[in-house]
């Protein structure tokens, strides 16, 4: 075992696509916090009069600073860690090295679990560097403005630490994923398509019902965001959320079920 946790994370670290994709995501992040600290600010929701003098608005308290601004990167990032996730696997079989790594470890479930703990590993990295380009982007805009950064307070570490801990989880769900879905092509559209457009419109098309929330809750980037204690879906109006153990859970039950079905198909039939 040890053996193919050391090959299938050296698979992963010593090609440039991680890293690459890894600072993508770092401008990316940087720019939406920015931004939103911004906007969020000049929208008077910081405290002091409104714009056009309709009067003061409350203090955003840390809880509300942590929902929109430091969370971002699990509302908006997640994408680039299940790419990588997916992209672990699926690129074995684009470029047929997946004959040779079950060659050298034939028990194909030891091979899984490598992929699946090498994608929790690099989904550690992704999530832990989101989070503070995130919030260290976000604090300083807002310490740029005069506004407080609320990093004093245990909450906004906390909800931080549990934002990392979404962000690598969803590596493991396109560890996953790529088990089902091998065709790397189809992998990265079917992903990019699913987060960026179709759970966006989803969610916000359930949030028109009544009972809509309380599916929307259960989509996986919901439960994300549950993980992390808040998001910009909520705030808006347009989510309800889990517990953040509920929401772990609900992103575990997905990783578990694909990799359940890929181990049934793709690494149970004969492959050269």
């Amino acid at each position: 075992m040890r053996a193919a946790l050391v090959t299938e994370y050296r698979k992963i670290v010593t090609t440039r696509l991680w890293w690459v994709l890894l600072l993508v995501m770092v401008g990316y992040m940087m720019f939406i916090a920015g931004f939103m600290a911004w906007a969020f600010t000049q929208g008077g929701g910081m405290g002091g009069p409104t714009p056009g003098g309709g009067g003061e608005q409350p203090d955003l308290t840390p809880e509300a600073v942590v929902r929109t601004v430091y969370t971002i990167a699990v509302t908006f990032g997640y994408v680039f860690p299940v790419v990588v996730g997916a992209l672990s696997v699926t690129t074995e079989f684009r470029h047929q090295t997946i004959t040779p790594t079950l060659l050298a470890e034939p028990r194909r479930g030891v091979v899984l679990v490598a992929k699946l703990v090498a994608g929790l590993v690099i989904g550690v990295v992704f999530g832990t560097v989101a989070t503070l380009v995130t919030a260290g982007t976000g604090a300083g805009v807002l310490a740029a403005l005069g506004e407080p950064t609320f990093l004093g307070e245990a909450e906004t570490w906390r909800t931080l630490a549990l934002s990392a801990l979404a962000l690598a989880m969803w590596s493991v769900v396109g560890v996953a994923l790529g088990t089902v879905l091998t065709n790397q092509v189809a992998a990265i559209v079917v992903l990019i398509a699913f987060t960026q457009f179709v759970e966006p419109v989803l969610r916000v098309v359930l949030a028109l019902t009544s009972w809509g929330k309380d599916i929307a809750s259960y989509l996986p980037g919901a439960a994300g965001e549950a993980v992390s204690g808040g998001s910009f879906y909520a705030e808006a109006g347009m989510a309800s959320l889990l517990d953040w153990w509920q929401g772990l859970l609900v992103l575990v039950a997905y990783a578990v079920v694909l990799v359940v079905v890929g181990r049934a198909t793709t690494f149970r039939r004969d492959i050269t």
